[in-house]
This record gives C-alpha cells, sequence and structure tokens, in this order.
C-alpha cells in the first residue's frame, strides 16, 4: 500500500463507517484509488462456472451496490466484480446506523437490509459496463414483496442482458425471514424459477447461490442436494455470520451480520464440508475474512475454485485485491502449480 493509499484510509476511519463508504466511492469516481490494471499471468488465469478469469480475486456483493464506478473497479486488479444486492424496487434499507467497524477485530457488523436504487438504475448503469471485466449482479428481494422467489428472477430478467453471471442470495441475515428460503423444499423451488428464466433468455449466463455459514450438518447437505438437483453453476461460501464468538470491539452487541477476519475460519470450514459433499463436481466461491494471499491460498486449497472479499479493504485498500492476486501467483509457483486450478481442494481434508 502506497503512502497516499495509507492516509487517505486514516481518514476515512475518522467517519462515520456508512460516510467513509459513500468517500470510497466518490475517491473512485475521480480516479484517486490505485489502478494496476488486470492481475494476471498463466498460473492465474482460470475458468470458473463457463466464466473466463484473468485471475481468481473477486470482489463480493456490498461494495458497489447500485453499480456506480464499475470501470474504475474493473481496473483495480480483481478478476471478476459482483455488484448489488439489487431488488426489483428502490428500498432504504433499514435505520441508521446501520454499519459498524470493528478495528480491534479486523471486521464490520452491518445490518443495511438490502438498501439499493432498484433494478431499472441498475440495468441502467450496468449497460455501460467496460466490456473487458468479468461482472456478476447479486439478487434480492424487496422487504414487503408478497412473492420474493418471485423477485429474484424479477431482477435476472431485467438486468440478465448486461451481465456476466447473478448470484442468488438468501443468505443476507438482514431482511427478514430470507434465511428460510435456505429450507430444501423452498429453496428448490426459488431456483427452479430463477433457472427457468434463466434458460428462456436470448443468452443464457451461470446462476450462483450464495449461502449463510451458520447451518447444521443437515442443512448444508440439504444444499448440497438442491444445488446439484437444479443445476446451480456455483454456490458462494459465506455470507456473513450471526456468530459473536471471541470478539473483542464494544460493537460486538451490535445486530446484524459480521464480516471479516473472525469468519475466516468458520467460512472456510463451510467451504470445504460442502465442495466434499458435492464431491467438487459444482465450483465454489470462497468468501469469508481473506485479507491475505495465504488467505486466498488457503481457500482454494479447501476446494475453492475462486475467491471474494470486502471486508478487508477497509482496512488494507482497495490496492489489497492486487496484492492478493500476485501473491497467490507467488504461492502457486512456490508449490509447484501450473494453474491454480490445480491447487483447487488439495488440501481439503485439513479443514474437515
Amino acid at each position: 500500500m502506497k503512502l497516499t493509499e495509507k492516509l487517505g484510509l486514516a481518514v476515512l476511519h475518522k467517519m462515520d463507517p456508512e460516510t467513509a463508504h459513500g468517500m470510497s466511492i466518490k475517491a473512485l469516481k475521480a480516479g484517486l484509488a490505485p489502478m494496476p490494471g488486470p492481475v494476471t499471468s498463466p498460473r492465474l488465469k482460470t475458468r470458473v462456472a463457463g466464466l473466463d478469469l484473468p485471475n481468481p480475486v473477486g470482489l463480493a456483493a456490498g461494495f458497489d451496490k447500485n453499480g456506480e464506478v464499475l470501470t474504475p473497479l474493473s481496473r483495480t486488479g480483481f478478476g471478476f466484480i459482483e455488484v448489488g444486492a439489487i431488488t426489483p424496487r428502490p428500498q432504504p434499507g433499514n435505520p441508521k446506523p446501520r454499519l459498524f467497524r470493528l478495528t480491534e477485530d479486523k471486521a464490520a457488523i452491518n445490518r443495511f437490509g438490502f438498501n439499493n436504487e432498484g433494478m431499472d438504475v441498475m440495468a441502467r448503469r450496468l449497460a455501460d459496463r467496460p466490456r473487458n471485466a468479468v461482472i456478476g449482479l447479486n439478487l434480492g428481494a424487496n422487504k414487503d414483496s408478497d412473492d420474493r422467489p418471485g423477485d429474484f428472477a424479477k431482477v435476472l430478467a431485467h438486468c440478465a442482458a448486461h451481465l456476466d453471471f447473478a448470484t442468488v442470495n438468501v443468505s443476507s441475515p438482514n431482511t427478514e425471514k430470507l434465511r428460510d428460503l435456505q429450507g430444501k423444499a423452498a429453496l428448490g423451488a426459488l431456483l427452479g424459477g430463477v433457472i427457468e428464466t434463466r434458460n428462456g433468455l436470448p443468452r443464457p449466463l451461470p446462476i450462483f447461490l450464495k449461502i449463510a455459514p451458520d447451518l447444521t450438518e443437515a442443512e448444508l447437505q440439504d444444499i448440497a442436494d438442491v444445488a446439484q438437483e437444479t443445476g446451480v453453476d456455483a454456490v458462494i461460501a459465506t455470507n456473513t455470520t450471526l456468530s459473536r464468538d471471541g470478539l473483542r470491539s464494544g460493537y460486538k452487541g451490535e445486530t446484524g451480520g459480521l464480516s471479516g477476519a473472525p469468519l475466516f475460519e468458520k467460512s472456510t470450514r463451510v467451504l470445504a464440508r460442502l465442495s466434499h459433499l458435492t464431491e467438487g463436481k459444482i465450483p465454489l466461491i470462497g468468501v469469508g475474512g481473506i485479507s491475505s494471499a495465504e488467505q486466498a491460498y488457503a481457500k482454494i486449497c479447501a476446494g475453492a475454485s475462486a475467491v471474494q472479499l470486502y471486508t478487508a479493504l477497509v482496512y488494507g485498500g482497495i490496492s489489497l485485491a492486487a496484492e492478493i492476486a500476485q501473491g497467490l501467483d507467488e504461492l502457486l509457483a512456490r508449490d509447484g502449480f501450473n494453474n491454480v486450478a490445480q491447487a483447487v481442494g488439495s488440501k481439503r481434508e485439513d479443514w474437515l
């Protein structure tokens, strides 16, 4: 990280977290963030769910909720970008404050509640997206919807023409009863509707499913079964957790989903377990607590074909994306892998 980025982060950390996040979006719009361009190599290039990625390090949903900075983000070193979550109609989300920085724990708690500008605004911004990047959209449902499963399909149909993949998000803890859609029957019906919509598109695209880390063994087995039965193209493991184990920050009692460093071990174990249950037949995207190349590599060795990060950027800056990709390339070379795909699941048993 350069000195200017360190100074910028120091200034942002003196602000309210949600205000600071808004300022980071403005900085990207103004071209003030590091933009090294695509980070890639023969070892880092990989194909996941039909998508050709320059590297397997992606940006998780939530950072660019409304697709405001697609072009600058595509130049920061990420191999792919996920924006959203987006619902059919705009909604304000939960009352503020709703984002808390747990500095002592290198973590964050949020209870945003799918605040976003709606699918019409997102579709217009996606129409102007950079074509040399891999961009996906996290699909959500309106809080007051009478047909939440239908909302996911509606957003997909509205925005699909400008997407490379779409993620069904039933794992946010901040919309009441949303996680109930992870049950076997409900999830099967929801995914069936989304995939039926996808199959009717002029250009079908991969459908990902994002799951929670707070699942029992039986619930994980159900998700593995449904994912294989419905033909989901990849599973993102995991979203934020409701657990508060081992936290030191004074904000640890705040309601919402916990992300960042404390989630690393829990989410990696869920990832490895899901890799085992699916016998490696469905690509997995590892998310949760990644702040270094070593941790990204651990996720890959546990069964992830690619990884995503977000909270670590709060503490490490946007340049962290390129640093992790470059470090991952060095770790693959060190261990004799010619390509990242060869490392996927190579140490899964260590996490079971």
